[in-house]
């Protein structure tokens, strides 16, 4: 296992949609280890496949939650269907950040509750619910595989100081990275 240095803002495979895995290997197992391993150094709640610059639909999770589903998983080919999210203006408790846009923090309103199903690192099909953060944490890695980042989804006045993130970072350019535990960086 190693840990895989994740992809910034700006990087291509984080803007496009992922294909679909199509084989259920030891390379693929290989890589969802990776990602394991990737996702606790960083240290996150969640990692996706393009954010270590591959271009595949698959995300891992650590995150515990009473009886919902598995604290640790990975979702391959998932498909996610959420409720619509309560009109109005995200909250403080809403706040949420990104690997791929480290070390900033923003409130987006998302769907308090998710249905999420997939397939295991072996081609296995799953199913699960789930409320709150969790439901936060699905939302957030699923856009993830179709080329959004949480900071796309923003509305003013937290885009205009994700814009300002950005161009205060650098980011918004292709090939730029950072490797957790050897880089200062936290998201």
């Amino acid at each position: 296992m190693a840990v895989l240095p994740i992809v910034i803002c700006g990087d291509p495979v984080l803007h496009r949609p992922a294909e679909a895995v199509t084989e259920f290997d030891d390379a693929l197992r290989s890589l969802v280890d990776d990602m394991f391993e990737t996702c606790e150094a960083a240290p996150g709640v969640g990692l996706a496949a393009p954010q270590v610059g591959v271009g595949k639909r698959v995300f891992v999770w650590m995150y515990e939650a009473q009886g919902e589903a598995p604290a640790r998983g990975v979702a391959v080919n998932p498909e996610l269907w959420i409720a619509p999210p309560e009109p109005g203006l995200p909250g403080e408790e809403e706040v949420e950040g990104c690997l791929s846009f480290p070390g900033e923090r923003f409130a987006l309103r998302r769907s308090a509750r998710a249905l999420l199903r997939a397939q295991d690192a072996f081609g296995e099909p799953f199913e699960f619910e789930v409320d709150g953060w969790f439901a936060r944490i699905m939302q957030h890695e699923y856009d993830h595989l179709d080329g959004l980042l949480y900071v796309d989804r923003l509305v003013h006045p937290e885009s205009r100081g994700a814009q300002k993130a950005e161009r205060k970072n650098g980011w918004g350019a292709p090939g730029l990275s950072w490797l957790p535990g050897v880089d200062d960086l936290e998201g």
